[in-house]
């Protein structure tokens, strides 16, 4: 005997739902039915013609309120809306999670590109160009606020509770040798520079300028230096940065860098700004131009204060040797992949039958290695 399997019946449906016809705002309460032979929900307003939608033309729309209704529209009408009290319809829309066919994708795609490319010829163009020419109109008292606004916003992002800022060193027997390195420096000057130096309570290995003339050294860089002229030929090496005014073009390009991207992601106007701009400021990866100028002007201030070049290259090789395994370590130094050629240079820097003078007595270098003490 041959048994005949007949299809399941879908059981019949009926509720009752709210309309949104997009026009009016008020809703309208309607039957609802579902046509098998069409495959349409109809919705039956009483006072109207019936609405027919298209079972798998239903789209469900997130309920963001109670979670517990069922928001339906049409995948090509997104006004119109019927809301159920439940979502008892759900097995009968076979599309209801389908997303929308994406149509015409080449001029979505090009307005992509054309966006990311006008983002970043702000960034890397516009931004740089402006900063540049910002950096001339300055004056010295707004230059030397900007520093002193982002030391302190260093001295804090440096601090992982943000509440206590990294501590400036005062040994004054510290203070005493670092004074007498600088005047040494200032003395082989073309011209004096009035700067404001400092040491951090930090193991970072690094030393930056800052825009207003601020030279900053951090503790860890003076103990791993084996030698005064060492920490003497990083110094004029920042010298040399803020003789260009590196560190003004630096910031003002790295703020509005930020700004940039403030206003397209968000979350840029408060801590996470400082955090990120003082990150760059400590890293200060300028140009390898701009990195190459203050290299020269080093080599020259050095010998003109009858320091070997060579302490230049000692260091840099020192900061070589650690960029593997220092983990603050940061230091723009080794921003730039031609280090090698800058310790060679430094190397072929020291005149012929050149002697160096003695910079600080064994007794002022330990001070100075002190200083935090």
């Amino acid at each position: 005997m041959t048994v005949l399997r007949v299809g399941r019946v879908p059981e019949a449906f009926r509720a009752t739902g709210i309309y949104f016809d997009g026009a009016l705002s008020a809703p309208r309460t309607v039957s609802l039915s579902i046509d098998e032979s069409a495959g349409t929900l109809v919705a039956d307003t009483g006072a109207h013609p019936p609405i027919h939608w298209r079972l798998s033309e239903i789209r469900e729309v997130p309920d963001q309120a109670g979670r517990d209704q069922m928001v339906l529209q049409l995948s090509q009408d997104p006004v119109r809306r019927i809301i159920l009290p439940d979502h008892t319809l759900a097995p009968r829309l076979p599309n209801r999670h389908k997303r929308p066919k994406l149509t015409r994708r080449g001029p979505l795609i090009g307005w992509a590109i054309a966006a990311v490319a006008s983002v970043a010829l702000i960034i890397f163009v516009l931004v740089p160009t402006m900063a540049n020419q910002l950096a001339r109109f300055i004056p010295p008292e707004g230059e030397r606020a900007l520093g002193e606004v982002t030391l302190t916003q260093i001295r804090t992002a440096l601090d992982q509770t943000g509440l206590n800022p990294v501590p400036v060193c005062d040994n004054p027997e510290g203070l005493a040798a670092l004074a007498k390195m600088e005047a040494r420096l200032q003395d082989a000057l073309p011209e004096e520079q009035p700067l404001t130096v400092s040491v951090l309570d930090h193991e970072m290995i690094n030393a930056f300028a800052l825009p207003g003339n601020y030279i900053v050294f951090f503790r860890g860089l003076i103990e791993k230096a084996q030698t005064p002229d060492e920490v003497a030929a990083v110094f004029a090496h920042e010298i040399g940065h803020v003789v260009s005014r590196d560190p003004t073009r630096h910031a003002l390009r790295s703020a509005g860098s930020l700004g940039v991207l403030g206003l397209i992601f968000g979350d840029f106007a408060g801590g996470a700004a400082v955090l990120l701009l003082a990150e760059r400021l400590i890293e200060a990866q300028y140009s390898q131009e701009a990195e190459a100028e203050a290299d020269v002007f080093a080599h020259a201030v050095i010998i003109q204060a009858r320091i070997a070049p060579a302490a230049l290259a000692t260091m840099f090789e020192r900061f070589r040797d650690l960029g593997g395994e220092a983990g603050p370590f940061v230091a723009h130094f080794l921003s730039h992949p031609a280090l090698g050629d800058r310790i060679q240079a430094a190397r072929d820097a020291t005149p012929p039958g050149f002697e160096a003078v003695p910079l600080l007595t064994a007794q002022e270098w330990r001070a100075l290695r002190n200083i935090c003490n």
